[in-house]
């Protein structure tokens, strides 16, 4: 783990533990940091937390205070942090069920939204099903129990409606036409594969090395893996189109396979 993200990480939970107290059940590296995947200049910081019940609305607002890049400056382009009950950790639900979600950063638009119910569905309602899923596998523990202890996987027919709905919700977006290269495009496919490998296989890859493992498998769509993969080094990432037909063929695949 890069230095700076470690002691930001520390720096994180102290403010955590200041807000929250014994309501703290444990705090959780998630993303890129727990999956070994961390990229200097590229990553965000993604952190879970559990607390015991139900945050207050002025606990909610002061955990805001506390951690927004103004108050802890974040080395990465941004922390996405989730803030969940015990139990809903624990549920394997497919609902997004969190207590309070920030965004914040440097290179992200702040965000901070303080019930499920505030979140736009246009925004996606699927990510924090597959995150606590990521959690379950590869979480790594700051503070308290083990990820595996505390978070659920998903159950088999839930995670592959997530995964269409995310699937969904790329292709739905306004993408680059042309052949030009197209930035972010190399997310967008390396994603897919992610998405592809975790349900043809079983398991969490980060997004290059997801790209790589489908690259071994001969799959089809090597031409436009590989130069996602190559984008991640600095080549120039593929083009929007390009993007959403990988995207297509990953959908039409677990959705057949389903």
């Amino acid at each position: 783990m890069d230095s700076d993200v470690r002691r930001y990480l520390a720096d994180l939970v102290a403010v955590a533990r200041t807000v929250l107290g014994d309501d703290l059940v444990g705090a959780y590296a998630a993303g890129s940091v727990g999956l070994g995947a961390y990229q200097p200049g590229r990553s965000d910081v993604d952190v879970a937390l559990v607390c015991a019940d139900r945050l207050p609305a002025g606990a909610k607002r002061d955990l805001v205070a506390g951690l927004r890049h103004e108050a802890l400056p974040c080395p990465a382009r941004g922390l996405e942090l989730v803030v969940y009950r015990r139990s809903v950790a624990a549920s394997g639900t497919p609902e997004p069920g969190f207590e309070v979600e920030l965004n914040t950063g440097a290179g992200m638009a702040f965000r901070a939204t303080y019930a499920p119910g505030d979140r736009p569905a246009a925004d996606g309602l699927f990510w924090y099903a597959l995150d606590r899923s990521i959690l379950h596998q590869s979480g790594y523990a700051l503070l308290g129990p083990s990820a595996a202890e505390v978070f659920a996987d998903v159950a088999p027919a839930d995670l592959r409606r997530l995964l269409v709905d995310a699937l969904s919700w790329w292709l739905a977006l306004p993408t680059p036409q042309g052949d030009e290269p197209a930035a972010g495009a190399e997310d967008a496919v390396l994603g897919a594969c992610r998405s592809l490998v975790r349900f043809r296989h079983g398991p969490w890859l980060a997004k290059t090395a997801a790209g790589q493992r489908l690259l071994d498998e001969g799959h089809a769509g090597s031409t436009v893996i590989g130069r996602s993969i190559a984008a991640r080094r600095g080549g120039p990432p593929p083009s929007g189109p390009q993007a959403r037909a990988f995207q297509q063929q990953v959908l039409d695949e677990i959705n057949r396979d389903a």
